[in-house]
């Protein structure tokens, strides 16, 4: 090759970039641009991992993202937060005590925990979302209708609200929370605040509004009411019997040889009923109602059949048809029924139940509407209640009695001293009021007081009463004769049939959309 064509061949190299030089020059070119690329991702890796980690610290996922969507309204997972922990509380409070007997272990995740309170299934974290989400829906759909229908809080309302709010920093400072905003956060879940609690409370305030608005608008006439009673007589009526049950014997399953292992010793130790110990408590129960001629001397009867002076049937007085047992309740609500019908009854896998029929009461009286004061005897410290004590409470009581006397004696002049003075958190702030008493509502005492047939407006006692949360005494003032107590029921069953289909009517369509940040609601 001459040197002119040398030199011609390494011009359209270079000219094509293929002389090794250039070639090189391309190669490092090429890394350069490749090690840049690498450092570019790893930076924008790193980046997005540091802007995961603010994010996570901060309360963006949990007040700003939508946890879940109802209709065209979404809810944070703050939001959430506020209607889980709600629930969550309202089943404490109401069950607390008995956590445990459901099956619930406060100190372990719920998340971990299966809730024997779904039928579906799952945990009691689900219980408790699937509730939350139930009552989203439902706020929703109140709240729309109030906007529709031009529904607004009244100033009693957002007072309330506002005394809540109160109640929370108060109960902030005096628990070392730095603000109000971390003592939320603390009861309701991360990102929770004093907005978004207020908020939610307001919303809440208006749907619970929108029901009663509802509520109230229902009327029926008395003989709608009366032919919605009749038609439910057997689950209305009040009915009254005795009935003693007679076991019958438990014999064991399995034996054991001597030298046995542990295993077969407990089978050993395992008893059930059997033909032959039923049939000896059929015959036992059969000559006791052949007997009984009431329910008044079932006792004796049974005492006289065991052989054994400890023994004691039960009497039942105005137990309400629906709650009557199942195993008797139909013979019981059988229209033919008269004072001394008596039965004997199988109860499954126990023993023979004997029954005696005493009266059917058609709750056609009329309720109480009464005022009241209490004042509560001071416990000691095993719980007890002195003497003492109890003279101490009845003594404030007449004092608060003479202090009324002293005055014009009216209703409303009770009504304030019941407002200053009583101990009943649950009529104090209305003046002691009870509106519609019926009979059984109250401790003993204070109902029979109620429904003396010589009761008068006006008239006003002294009682004590005692149940399992308290001793003491009641003030009461009797307003006067209610609404019959069968008219209440019928209506107060319609009320609840047209509430309910009311509200399937403005949920329905309202569907709940779990979204990404669902999973940020906290356990």
């Amino acid at each position: 090759m001459s040197a002119s064509t040398d030199r011609k061949k390494r011009q359209e190299a270079i000219a094509n970039g293929t002389d090794k030089k250039t070639i090189a020059m391309q190669e490092e070119a090429a890394k350069k641009k490749k090690e840049n690329r690498r450092w570019t991702i790893g930076g924008i890796i790193v980046a997005i991992l540091i802007a995961a980690i603010l994010l996570a610290n901060s309360n963006f996922f949990y007040a700003k993202t939508p946890a879940v969507k109802v209709g065209s309204t979404g809810y944070s997972a703050a939001q959430m937060d506020f209607y889980y922990r709600t629930q969550y509380l309202n089943f404490m409070n109401q069950y607390g005590s008995y956590a445990s007997m459901f099956g619930l272990d406060t100190s372990k995740s719920l998340k971990d925990q299966e809730c024997t309170m779904s039928e579906d299934g799952g945990t009691w974290y689900d219980y408790f979302m699937q509730q939350a989400e139930d009552y989203v829906k439902q706020v929703t759909a109140y709240t729309k209708y109030a906007e529709e229908n031009d529904i607004e809080l009244d100033e009693d309302s957002l007072k309330m609200i506002d005394d809540q709010m109160t109640s929370f920093e108060t109960e902030a400072t005096s628990e070392g929370f730095s603000s109000v905003d971390k003592y939320l956060e603390s009861v309701y879940g991360k990102g929770c605040n004093s907005k978004i609690i207020r908020q939610e409370m307001e919303r809440v305030s208006l749907a619970s509004k929108v029901i009663q608005n509802v509520q109230d608008s229902f009327e029926y006439s008395d003989d709608e009411l009366a032919k919605y009673y009749n038609e439910h007589k057997d689950d209305y009526d009040n009915y009254s019997f005795a009935y003693y049950l007679v076991n019958a014997e438990q014999e064991p399953t399995a034996s054991a040889e001597d030298g046995s292992s542990v295993e077969e010793e407990a089978a050993e130790a395992e008893t059930a009923v059997t033909d032959e110990t039923m049939a000896v408590a059929k015959k036992h129960a059969d000559a006791i109602a052949a007997a009984a001629t009431s329910t008044g001397d079932l006792t004796a009867a049974v005492q006289a059949e065991m052989g054994d002076t400890t023994l004691e049937a039960v009497a039942q007085s105005a137990v309400q048809g629906s709650n009557l047992p199942a195993d008797y309740a139909d013979w019981l609500k059988d229209g033919s029924r008269v004072a001394g019908d008596k039965t004997v009854v199988e109860s499954e896998g126990t023993g023979y139940y004997v029954v005696v029929y005493g009266s059917r009461d058609a709750n056609d009286y009329h309720m109480a509407s009464v005022r009241h004061i209490l004042i509560q005897a001071q416990a000691d410290e095993n719980g007890e209640y002195t003497e003492e004590a109890l003279a101490t409470a009845k003594a404030t009581l007449e004092g608060i009695y003479q202090e009324w006397q002293n005055g014009d004696k009216t209703e409303d002049s009770f009504a304030a001293l019941a407002q200053q003075y009583s101990q009943d958190s649950g009529s104090a702030s209305t003046g002691g009021l009870y509106d519609s008493v019926y009979k059984g509502e109250m401790v003993p005492e204070f109902d029979a007081w109620c429904f003396d047939a010589s009761r008068k407006p006006g008239d006003t006692g002294i009682v004590k009463g005692e149940s399992s949360g308290y001793s003491g005494y009641h003030l009461i003032y009797y307003v006067g004769q209610g609404d019959l107590y069968s008219k209440y029921l019928a209506e107060t069953a319609l009320v609840q049939d047209s509430l309910q289909k009311w509200q399937d009517e403005q949920t329905d369509g309202f569907d709940v959309k779990e979204k990404f940040s669902l999973k940020f609601v906290q356990a």
